[in-house]
């Protein structure tokens, strides 16, 4: 049987999603990682390398290329021999600090999350009848879940579901 499909509630999105221009900007890969680093002040090439020491000097200098075309990233030259370059956040690119910050105190609750070992799922029935995933715990079975999902559809009770995963069934 199909399920039915629901009417969605959101409001329609500008004719230019805010958020798609947002992410045009911090889309890439390390991206949000320079923006970061950048905002504690300027930085040179080499001080952002020892910040982030997996990115390659390519993929930095790509980024950083983009991010000041995009005029996110202020690229200054000091006068001095050898040049000195320093990178630092134009206004716009400190207003991306605090949407950056937002997702790192999620991920951060994630990252806990995941080693409390609430991440790990099992089934349960809701209370309007369907089944549900659900906490399982820590030391179970790794193909506890698999060996769930057949019984999902079946019209098992709640404490069926329960008691398999304790193995009493």
């Amino acid at each position: 049987m199909a399920l039915k499909v629901r009417k969605n509630k959101s409001p329609a999105p500008p004719p230019t999603c805010p958020v798609g221009e947002c992410m045009a900007l911090l889309g890439g890969a390390w991206t949000p990682n320079v923006v970061w680093y950048l905002s504690g002040g300027p930085r040179r090439f080499g001080e952002l390398r020892i910040d982030m020491p997996p990115i390659s000097p390519k993929m930095l200098s790509a980024r950083l290329k983009a991010l000041e075309s995009k005029g996110v990233v202020q690229r200054v030259v000091a006068p001095t021999s050898p040049p000195s370059v320093e990178y630092s956040l134009t206004e716009l690119g400190r207003e991306l600090v605090p949407a950056i910050s937002a997702i790192v105190a999620i991920g951060l609750k994630l990252k806990k999350r995941r080693s409390d070992g609430k991440g790990m799922t099992d089934f349960e029935r809701a209370p309007d009848g369907r089944v549900a995933l659900v906490k399982i715990e820590k030391k179970a079975h790794p193909n506890r879940l698999a060996r769930l999902r057949g019984h999902a559809g079946k019209g098992l009770s709640t404490a069926e579901i329960m008691a398999m995963t304790r193995g009493e069934r």
